[in-house]
């Protein structure tokens, strides 16, 4: 199957959807990671990067059950999908291997 290639953001959110196992949902996923980033994430950035990922079938969702915190309504839950697993694997690949070519990354840092 052809590669399909993912921007920085929505590799992240597809991460955080990885990380928090069928419990993810539009708020919980900004404030993950903005607390992990530090960056300054707004939900409609959060939602949109979804619905890509949904649309290049990395990720699926479904509709949870009514919470009384919510006044009754019910959170949009996603997932991820076995091609967004494969995709994230793909990604790590080839990060880690230009790593490993790096001979000390330590000292990339102290040359600044």
């Amino acid at each position: 199957m052809k590669r399909i290639y993912l921007g920085e953001f929505e590799e992240i959110v597809l991460l955080t959807v990885a990380v928090m196992e069928g419990q993810a949902y539009g708020v919980v996923l900004m404030r993950e990671i903005i607390e992990q980033t530090g960056r300054d994430v707004r939900l409609n950035q959060v939602h949109s990067a979804l619905q890509r990922l949904e649309e290049k079938g990395m990720v699926k969702s479904e509709m949870g059950e009514p919470t009384a915190e919510r006044g009754g309504r019910r959170k949009r839950l996603f997932k991820v999908t076995a091609f967004g697993q494969r995709t994230l694997h793909e990604i790590q690949e080839v990060r880690v291997s230009f790593w490993n070519r790096i001979l000390n990354p330590l000292k990339l840092s102290t040359n600044l």
